[in-house]
């Protein structure tokens, strides 16, 4: 598959480097790399009217949020966002740059989430933590700024599992009401292999299959979690209810077929879906944004989505 010759000089520059796969490396390892890759690749992130960090009650202490506020008339939209990377690496910093870009582009109030991450913390404590925070900031939607009735949830590639997870919780505890779902090349299914799954194998385009296992590995708790559908949410016994959906995907990602195939199953179920693959891309592009104008469009094509469920 053609690539991208934006993308195709960021991977060089990444094999230059001596950039090792995930699957080769230790937790700690993996969490210093993508807080490299976010310093070489990344740009500056929008000014914001404010920015506040704060902690809220979870279900195993206190969870970490960073409120991000554009300049505009409260109340406004929220987005609760989800970061990626594998539910093992990542945090609110490594994606500063995303939510700014979702806050100003969309107009709405971005809350990124700092869920405990394996395998401290295996399954299912990510979900558990996401669904409190999101509950929380439906809760105290007023004092945020945020009008309760647009509250949508987001993220990207285990955020973006970690997203539909909770708006499947949401709508099976009774709580709290979600107006959309932002799903950024979702994992959506580890029961069962795809076709870009066996496809993409190969080391040194960002995420492989065996980087996926890797992820999984420290994540699962046992291999009964694997069709569970708040580890693999396409496992769930119906998709109906949901909240609208726009799913990304990239056309060089194993996990390319299973957030599609996701997509079209919230189309059967009567949930509003859009999906759109972006060519000539890997993995992870969307927080490339600086350096790859897929990465741009993506961003703006997000914001546009979250305009159109917020009514703006």
């Amino acid at each position: 598959m053609e690539l991208d010759p934006q993308m195709k000089a960021i991977l060089d520059t990444i094999a230059a480097a001596g950039g090792k796969p995930f699957n080769a490396m230790t937790p700690a390892e993996a969490r210093e790399g993508i807080k490299l890759l976010v310093q070489v690749f990344g740009g500056q992130p929008e000014q914001m009217a404010k920015v506040e960090d704060r902690r809220v009650p979870g279900p195993a202490g206190e969870i970490p949020l960073r409120v991000y506020t554009p300049g505009g008339a409260a109340p406004m939209g929220g987005l609760v966002y989800f970061h990626g990377g594998g539910w093992v690496i990542g945090d609110i910093d490594s994606h500063d740059e995303v939510c700014c870009g979702l806050a100003k582009g969309a107009g709405c109030i971005v809350v990124s989430v700092d869920y405990r991450l394996a395998p401290e913390h295996k399954f299912p404590a990510a979900p558990e933590d996401c669904f409190a925070a999101t509950k929380w900031v439906s809760q105290n939607a007023a004092a945020l700024g945020i009008d309760a009735n647009r509250i949508a949830v987001g993220g990207d590639s285990a955020g973006g599992n970690l997203a539909a997870v909770v708006a499947q919780m949401a709508r099976d505890r009774g709580g709290p009401k979600i107006a959309f779902q932002l799903l950024i090349y979702p994992a959506t299914d580890w029961s069962k292999e795809s076709a870009s799954q066996r496809e993409f194998t190969q080391d040194g385009y960002i995420l492989s299959r065996g980087d996926m296992v890797w992820f999984y590995d420290h994540y699962m708790t046992s291999a009964a979690d694997k069709t569970n559908p708040y580890f693999s949410p396409a496992c769930a016994k119906s998709l109906a209810g949901l909240p609208p959906a726009f799913v990304i995907t990239a056309a060089i990602d194993p996990l390319r077929d299973e957030g599609e195939a996701y997509g079209e199953a919230l189309r059967k179920a009567g949930v509003p879906t859009t999906v759109k693959r972006y060519l000539g891309v890997c993995h992870g592009f969307v927080m490339m944004g600086a350096k790859l104008d897929a990465g741009k469009q993506a961003i703006a094509d997000c914001c546009a989505e979250l305009k159109k469920a917020f009514g703006r």
